[in-house]
């Protein structure tokens, strides 16, 4: 089995693959402080309620948080014997290398993004990846990561907001019925939400028309749904594109005899 494990900002995901699908996917919050130990005892307490083998032959880690790689590869080594590939290390490598500035350093998630994107729906592809930040990832019609868009996290947005003006709330986002708030809950509400709205509907405008040529949206992350409501955003909606994503890379290595 893989064992794929996706790390943000916030959360990080832990997913098996047993060659043919996905068993589990599992979050936890991010932490660098959380040793290999910990992490094993909390997954392995997971896979006993659902009751099936834990046979880890092979680890993928994306990891956007660097402080956290270091427990991660322990976890990997020291329980399951295995060395994992982590995305954006030189040894991992990609179905199609990113096509960006010399030097830039592209997050792993994205490249995971791209990958699994391209797979499902091809080329000429923009996911939109809502976390902690909001990424705009483009994919070229080989499969290449080719650039993109990063804004604030409409959480992280929310959080600024209620950290910087102390007599504002902090609120839950949702759909305002009217973009005209009555009352101050209701104004943030419809700022954050409209404002993200138009922030994602203006940069998709403008990357088709840089790109020249018809392309699908594709959207990934918790918040996904909620931008969903009627408005044809997006093309589809993938919960678990990045592990995807990563699931493929593993194999491309593998294929590649390095994995």
């Amino acid at each position: 089995m893989l064992l794929c494990i996706d790390t943000g900002n916030t959360n990080t995901v832990f997913s098996i693959w047993d060659g043919a699908k996905f068993l589990a996917h599992w979050r936890i919050s991010t932490d660098h402080r959380r040793t290999a130990d910990e992490y094993f005892v909390w997954l392995s307490t997971l896979i006993a309620v659902r009751k099936f083998e834990l046979q880890i032959d092979a680890c993928i880690i994306s990891a956007t948080a660097p402080r956290v790689v270091f427990n991660l590869r322990v976890l990997c080594s020291r329980y399951f014997d295995v060395r994992p590939l982590v995305v954006g290390k030189p040894e991992c490598l990609l179905p199609v290398p990113p096509r960006v500035d010399p030097g830039t350093k592209v997050g792993p998630d994205r490249l995971a993004n791209a990958v699994g994107a391209f797979d499902r729906h091809g080329g000429h592809t923009v996911v939109v990846d809502f976390g902690t930040a909001t990424n705009f990832d483009v994919v070229d019609e080989d499969g290449a990561y080719v650039g993109g868009v990063i804004a604030p996290g409409v959480n992280l947005s929310l959080e600024a907001l209620h950290m910087a003006a102390a007599a504002l709330p902090h609120v839950d986002v949702t759909m305002p019925d009217r973009v005209i708030g009555t009352n101050t809950v209701a104004c943030i509400q419809s700022g954050i939400y409209w404002g993200y709205l138009g922030l994602i509907e203006g940069i998709v405008q403008r990357m088709r028309q840089e790109r020249h040529h018809p392309v699908r949206v594709i959207a990934t992350g918790g918040l996904a749904p909620l931008f969903d409501q009627g408005f044809d955003l997006f093309d589809a909606i993938e919960d678990d594109l990045t592990v995807h994503g990563l699931r493929l890379i593993h194999d491309h290595n593998k294929e590649m005899g390095n994995g």
